[in-house]
């Protein structure tokens, strides 16, 4: 097993990405969900705001939005997740040592936008998998009226609720999604404008 970089020390376009792509290519295999890893989730989510015409930013935090989950080890011995390690704080901070904002706050609210979605449209409830009603129980549930308005003074919003829906989307076996060495290209691309 490869090595993890030292992190803090990353800071061409080319060594920053090829660190990402190392930590999925090193712990993506683990299961995401009932049925795909998490390098299936991130491709699919990304691929997701692909077709939806996303800028590239939002395509870029759709791909790197779990990717706190890759950081810290939250499921007990049995595998299931027990308590909420707060993965999108965890990955946003992270992210922000070389992506700006456009990048990190829909990571960062895409679990709010979670309890945000299930407060507004309850319907959405129905449309989550097992693995997530279980984690928005962790998560605090939906959001009350007072969180709702906060929530939707935040900027970002729009992309952050997009990722939501996306992220409950991209847990299909099989499914068709890009392939790392083109989210390379596009993190590669970004890092360099």
């Amino acid at each position: 097993m490869a090595t993890m970089p030292v992190w803090r020390e990353l800071a061409q376009p080319a060594e920053i990405t090829d660190a990402l792509i190392g930590l999925f290519e090193q712990r993506g295999d683990e299961k995401y969900s009932e049925v795909v890893t998490q390098i299936e989730h991130a491709t699919q989510c990304a691929g997701c705001a692909i077709e939806e015409g996303a800028g590239e930013a939002t395509v870029l935090a759709a791909f790197l939005h779990d990717i706190g989950h890759l950081l810290v080890n939250e499921r007990d011995d049995d595998g299931e997740v027990r308590a909420d390690f707060h993965h999108e704080n965890v990955g946003a901070r992270f992210l922000a040592n070389w992506f700006d904002e456009a990048v990190t706050m829909p990571v960062q609210l895409h679990v709010s936008a979670k309890r945000y979605l299930c407060a507004v449209e309850p319907s959405y409830h129905d449309e989550l998998s097992s693995a997530s009603v279980h984690t928005l129980t962790l998560q605090g549930g939906p959001m009350s009226d007072d969180e709702v308005i906060a929530f939707e003074a935040l900027p970002h919003l729009d992309a952050a609720v997009s990722l939501r829906r996306w992220d409950e989307q991209a847990k299909v076996e099989g499914a068709a999604a890009p392939s790392l060495d083109e989210m390379r290209a596009r993190i590669i691309a970004y890092l360099t404008l």
